[in-house]
């Protein structure tokens, strides 16, 4: 996709009660010392859709930072709020479940993204629901919201090294030459997470799962 593929409403408020609202956590770690660790590829696609969407992350509340602005996605008008946690990854569900309960946000309107080692390096997986897998984070989100019955979209970092420390692979940096498969993995993440807002969880799973350069 080129941009975003959705209009734009300007103005903000929670709406009126035809309005619904949806929730985009990316998940990682705040500050520069994390800025570009395998651990914040959640970061770094709420970065690129806070870009196409014209929102400003900046408000604080929720343990987070967040902006929000209301679109037209599927013909019907949605307010998005996207957010980042700011409780350090082991503890993202924080931050979710307090904005899901401030919005009234039901679990199926709530999309987290993050890394996944579990992937191949660049690959995207778009899920309906289900466990936290081996990822902190996700298991946090999971036990804050009582559930796992919320879309979530993996973004692939490879596989460590057989002897290699997992959180030092986590918190490590991505190589030079990996640099251009992950940028347009965040980018097609990013595609997944509007599919979702504009044609839903099952729509994104049949376009988007597979490996990054696929189209």
């Amino acid at each position: 996709m080129s941009g975003s593929i959705f209009s734009k409403l300007f103005g903000k408020g929670r709406g009126g009660s035809d309005t619904e609202t949806f929730i985009i956590a990316g998940l990682g770690n705040p500050g520069s010392k994390y800025e570009n660790t395998r651990h914040n590829c959640g970061f770094k696609v709420a970065d690129v859709l806070a870009a196409r969407l014209g929102i400003n992350i900046s408000k604080r509340k929720f343990h987070a930072t967040y902006g929000d602005r209301k679109i037209v996605a599927g013909g019907r008008e949605i307010r998005v709020i996207l957010m980042k946690p700011e409780t350090y990854m082991n503890n993202s569900g924080v931050a979710v479940s307090e904005a899901a309960a401030f919005y009234k946000v039901p679990p199926e309107n709530i999309v987290v993204v993050y890394d996944d080692c579990d992937i191949g390096l660049g690959e995207i997986r778009v899920r309906r629901g289900g466990s936290a897998g081996t990822h902190h984070g996700m298991e946090s989100v999971v036990d804050y919201l009582g559930n796992g019955n919320f879309p979530r979209i993996r973004v692939g970092i490879g596989k460590r090294m057989p002897n290699e420390d997992m959180i030092g692979f986590v918190l490590g940096h991505f190589s030079q030459e990996q640099q251009p498969v992950i940028r347009q993995s965040f980018e097609k993440a990013a595609d997944a997470a509007e599919i979702i807002l504009a044609e839903g969880v099952e729509a994104a799973m049949a376009r988007v799962n597979g490996k990054a350069g696929k189209g």
